[in-house]
């Protein structure tokens, strides 16, 4: 297959290095990168082909990725339009409709993703959607390139797309925030810092592992570490005094709406 990347960021590169660790010959896979150090550094890194400014290079791809943020989406695009012949789009900017990038690169198949920042571990999510008319070979050859950094989770419906950035795509930094709190409590506790972030992290980590391996709900795997009357319970009470759970409900309402804001602000294609 052939792949080209828009934008040689933290995913893309990400993305890149799951493909060839793969199998896919780094020779297939494009890089169009305006900072020249940035693209120096990756062509040196994974002996892909690269260049600063779209080009003829895009030609006869089966996939072109843009892998840059909102704001720059639709200039992005536009560049690279001329260029752009056969195999589809996969679009990874937040907030940003299919129907505005079909507009803008003349492309008709177009495939939406968000991934998190664990992809840059091998550890991501992306939520996923495309229309009803993409080929099948076009999905499949989508799917491959986003699971090569994590798992893959389709929608039907694009308007997901922004929940999913609400909750996946956002959500590491949700889980970076509560390890903030945890590790706080623990220093404030008198743990030295390094011992109250080792004790934190590994909880989670722990936490989430179990989750993952259990065929049990989240819910009672809570309700199996809260003793009545013990040390868990009186954190969950004090925390469901607070409205924790009601609070950062909202908060994560919040991210969608500020994707859909986006998509008013950068994604409307006659802008």
């Amino acid at each position: 297959m052939k792949v080209a990347f828009v934008g040689g960021g933290n995913m893309a590169t990400a993305l890149i290095a799951g493909l060839l660790r793969d199998g896919v010959d780094p020779a297939s896979v494009r890089v169009v990168e305006v900072d020249p150090q940035r693209l120096a550094a990756m062509k040196q890194q994974f002996g892909v082909i690269g260049s600063a400014a779209p080009d003829e290079g895009l030609r006869g791809m089966d996939a072109t990725v843009f892998a840059v943020k909102p704001q720059q989406m639709r200039a992005a695009c536009v560049q690279c339009r001329p260029w752009l012949s056969g195999g589809f789009v996969l679009t990874i900017a937040a907030g940003i409709p299919a129907a505005s990038v079909a507009a803008w690169t003349g492309q008709p198949q177009v495939v939406r993703a968000m991934p998190n920042t664990p992809a840059l571990i091998g550890a991501g999510i992306t939520g996923m959607s495309a229309g009803a008319d993409l080929a099948p070979s076009a999905k499949t050859l989508a799917e491959r390139i986003m699971s090569a950094a994590g798992e893959v989770v389709w929608f039907e419906d694009e308007a997901m797309l922004d929940a999913v950035t609400a909750v996946s795509g956002s959500g590491p930094a949700y889980v970076f925030y509560f390890i903030e709190a945890l590790q706080a409590a623990g220093q404030a506790m008198g743990m030295t810092a390094d011992q109250a972030r080792r004790l934190s992290i590994a909880t989670f980590r722990g936490a989430a592992q179990l989750a993952h391996q259990s065929a049990d709900p989240v819910d009672v795997l809570r309700e199996r570490v809260t003793s009545k009357g013990g040390t868990t319970a009186a954190a969950l009470e004090k925390m469901r005094v607070l409205g924790v759970h009601e609070r950062f409900v909202q908060a994560v309402f919040a991210a969608q709406e500020r994707s859909r804001e986006l998509a008013g602000a950068y994604g409307e294609a006659d802008r």
